[in-house]
């Protein structure tokens, strides 16, 4: 009877003892998941912060970005338009340069005419000089209106008087006070001109 008892309180001691084990693994699994788990929104609290410092980076650098190409823009325009400036500042230098060859030539034919006896080398000397003038100016797009023995045409001509004439037809230019010019097929200035009245005697 007494060993039987004593086997009983053995098992029980066993039992009580199985069950302590597994409540202390039940805990300590327990307390393993927890701080696995703290560690796991501790290092996901960590990406998140480093995720959100890369982000704010590339904002600065694209915003860095931008205000290097608005400067640029902006050193461009500024660049474009002094380049405008100087250039319409300087627009006649071509054409007075152009020039001044014909300016030599007529003051070589004056210093010629003082000289010279003879008034046809002395005009021949302004001819000259007239045609490269005239020959200049056309490089630059200036073209005289031909207007004698033309029609009348009141975009390009302004009457100064009408006379009679047996030689040039009615309503065309007899005689030209003042040469018209076009700069560019664009009129910058009228042609004065007599106009026939045609042959009154008939």
């Amino acid at each position: 009877m007494s060993d039987a008892k004593t086997s009983n309180n053995e098992n029980l001691d066993e039992v009580v003892k199985e069950q302590d084990e597994d409540a202390f693994d039940t805990t300590a699994k327990e307390q393993v998941d927890e701080e696995a788990l703290k560690e796991s929104g501790i290092s996901g609290d960590e990406d998140l912060v480093k995720e959100l410092e890369e982000a704010k980076k590339e904002v600065q650098e694209s915003k860095d970005k931008m205000l290097r190409m608005a400067a640029e823009c902006e050193n461009l325009r500024k660049r474009m338009q002094k380049e405008k400036e100087t250039s319409l500042k300087y627009a006649e230098e071509n054409i007075l340069r152009e020039l001044l060859p014909s300016i030599d030539n007529l003051e070589r034919a004056i210093e010629q005419g003082k000289d010279a006896n003879d008034v046809e080398v002395l005009l021949e000397g302004v001819e000259m000089t007239r045609k490269g003038l005239l020959a200049t100016l056309e490089k630059f797009g200036l073209k005289p209106i031909e207007s004698l023995g033309e029609p009348f045409d009141p975009n390009y001509h302004e009457a100064m008087a009408m006379e009679a004439s047996s030689e040039i037809p009615e309503q065309h230019v007899k005689q030209v006070y003042e040469k018209g010019y076009l700069f560019k097929e664009r009129l910058i200035r009228a042609a004065k001109v007599v106009v026939s009245k045609g042959d009154t005697a008939q």
